[in-house]
């Protein structure tokens, strides 16, 4: 309770004067708190308003947080009713909404020493000036219950700089060289071609292997290597599966059985491509991004 509602509530009791005194506050300050109790309450309904809002579309997809829920608020929105992400954060902290934020790290690259010396074409900048020029992608293993046979699945992916779209992936229950050539085969018919394209990779043994080398020399793409055992020169990937798993699993250790890990991250990264805002892409979805900064025409397919 505030100084100023102590007064208030006393106030039919006890002089103000002497309440004031009691609880060390002017007592202009009361009167002018007081007089302010109309604006107050406005102020609180239209917060309660904007709580069931946010409410709404926080049942839809409990991992967004305050940006992106200004960012579904404002889509659309007339000007004089656009709400500031600061008022978001103020309600959604008041009424203990937040988004989902576990982190989960693995290590799925298993190296291998290649004959081929194969470049550092990205050094860290996974930006790029238009669709379709920079690649990134990795492995990621999606585990599955004791119950359902243990063991993983594994997700294989091709991911634009610069609209942060999954173009291109894959999923299997081995790392073979299948999973990630599968992988970008499906980027290339994403994009109908990926002639010139870099893609930038870990040191994998899939991603060393002829096999590997041998398709994107086929389809015209330009490999790229970060160093041995620095995940750092892959983040962007990295990032891309950290958020996955931590938006799909949420605080499950695993998915109960194969079926429904493949169901759910398909649901996923349908979502993620043509629903999901991205902060990257201004808060739109990788889809929308590069149909909002592109004149170029691209296949539009998850």
């Amino acid at each position: 309770m505030s100084r100023f509602q102590f007064v208030a509530d006393h106030a039919a009791t006890y002089s103000v004067k002497r309440l004031c005194e009691l609880v060390e506050i002017e007592r202009s300050f009361y009167y002018a708190w007081k007089a302010s109790a109309p604006a107050r309450a406005q102020r609180a309904a239209a917060d309660a308003t904007l709580q069931a809002r946010i409410r709404t579309i926080h049942a839809a997809d409990n991992t967004v947080g305050a940006p992106r829920v200004t960012a579904e608020l404002n889509d659309g929105a007339p000007a004089g009713e656009r709400v500031n992400h600061k008022r978001v954060a103020r309600v959604m902290r008041a009424a203990g909404i937040a988004g989902y934020v576990k982190r989960r790290r693995a290590r799925t690259t298993i190296p291998e020493p290649a004959d081929r010396v194969v470049p550092d074409l990205l050094g860290r900048d996974f930006t790029a000036k238009a669709p379709n020029q920079r690649y990134v992608g990795d492995i990621t293993y999606l585990p599955i219950s004791a119950a359902a046979g243990g063991g993983n699945l594994y997700l294989a992916t091709v991911i634009d700089c610069y609209s942060r779209r999954l173009v291109g992936w894959a999923v299997a229950d081995h790392m073979r060289t299948e999973l990630v050539t599968d992988a970008l085969n499906a980027a290339a018919a994403t994009r109908g071609s990926l002639a010139g394209a870099v893609f930038h990779s870990d040191h994998g043994s899939v991603y060393t292997s002829q096999a590997y080398a041998d398709l994107c020399a086929a389809l015209g793409v330009r490999q790229s290597m970060g160093a041995v055992g620095t995940s750092a020169d892959n983040a962007l990937a990295e990032s891309f599966n950290a958020t996955l798993k931590r938006e799909v699993l949420q605080d499950a250790a695993c998915w109960p059985d194969e079926a429904t890990c493949r169901r759910e991250v398909f649901r996923w990264i349908l979502r993620y491509n043509n629903r999901r805002r991205h902060s990257w892409c201004g808060y739109t979805s990788p889809v929308d991004y590069e149909k909002n900064t592109t004149s170029t025409t691209l296949t539009t397919a998850a």
